[in-house]
């Protein structure tokens, strides 16, 4: 997922294969791994040829933020969580998130 946020541009199973520096792995290795992120709706697929290209069905961002909605769910108080939450990030993030509530309360 990072190598296809990273390029924003559909990729090959080999082309991705040859931006993974840390491992040397066989192109149909890499291409079950596409496949199965596409299944589970974490890629989207295009035909170009013979080859499928692959690239993200939601932005890093949009992914993150529906991990933390998850997160929240896990726990039987939210408003615990929330509030936990708030007090343990900075204060640049903070403004940041009293910003976005702000713009949210205007619209």
């Amino acid at each position: 997922m990072d190598i296809l946020w990273a390029e924003n541009t559909p990729l090959t199973a080999r082309e991705v294969g040859r931006l993974i520096e840390d491992r040397d792995l066989a192109p149909t290795t890499v291409m079950t791994v596409l496949d199965r992120l596409a299944r589970k709706g974490f890629l989207n697929r295009t035909r170009d040829g013979r080859a499928w290209r692959y690239q993200p069905a939601a932005s890093r961002d949009a992914y993150v933020a529906e991990l933390m909605l998850e997160a929240l769910d896990l726990t039987g108080d939210r408003d615990a969580a929330l509030t936990r939450f708030a007090r343990a990030v900075s204060g640049s993030e903070a403004e940041i998130l009293l910003k976005a509530l702000t713009e949210l309360e205007e619209e």
